[in-house]
């Protein structure tokens, strides 16, 4: 009986499964979509908002690495250029749309939500002594922020998402978007300040 597919994400490597990808081989290029959709499908989703224009894009991102992936030399981690492709494609994406779907930020929040948007507010305030992780289990902080990110600038939405739920690196994040360092650096605190001033209207 042959091991399913999940199992063996877990034991073959990465280098190994590129190099059988590279010379065609179906097997090792399922093995990767199935190691990367998930993570790939939720971070474009956090960037576009809509759950069918996330699905069609991951789909696309993958097709357009596996046309692509004779080019990869190694010259950064396999996920970081997953995710260039996949973030430029979304980015395009929203710029030709002009407008995301965007839920208003008048809507009323429970008081358990009001409570939410306080702890995510601490947290954007003072954030060396905030866990992510532990904020990112709280369901209403996730509304909230995900509710709040719609409002933001596509080019500051995905620095954020990247950055603050991702957990990926400013080096990471300024090779994935082929930027320089100074203008991750600079659209990440921007971003946090628009995202803390949008919070604000909504706890007022």
């Amino acid at each position: 009986m042959s091991e399913p597919i999940e199992n063996k994400t877990l034991s073959v490597d990465e280098e190994v499964l590129i190099r059988r990808c590279q010379r065609g081989d179906l097997e090792a290029m399922e093995l990767l979509i199935v190691r990367y959709q998930d993570r790939l499908y939720n971070t474009i989703l956090k960037i576009c908002t809509n759950p069918d224009d996330a699905a069609e894009l991951t789909q696309e991102t993958f097709v357009k690495v596996i046309e692509k992936i004779g080019t990869f030399k190694g010259k950064s981690s396999f996920y970081t250029w997953l995710y260039r492709v996949g973030v430029n494609l979304t980015l395009t994406f929203c710029k030709r749309r002009q407008r995301l779907v965007m839920q208003s930020i008048d809507v009323p929040f429970s008081k358990e939500m009001n409570g939410a948007g306080a702890q995510l507010a601490a947290y954007l305030s003072c954030r060396e002594k905030a866990d992510p992780a532990v904020l990112a289990q709280n369901r209403e902080v996730q509304e909230i922020l995900m509710h709040m990110l719609g409002r933001l600038e596509d080019d500051h939405r995905t620095v954020l998402v990247l950055r603050d739920m991702e957990g990926l690196s400013y080096d990471e994040i300024a090779r994935i978007l082929e930027v320089e360092l100074g203008t991750v650096k600079s659209r990440i605190s921007r971003a946090r300040t628009t995202l803390k001033e949008l919070l604000e209207t909504v706890l007022a």
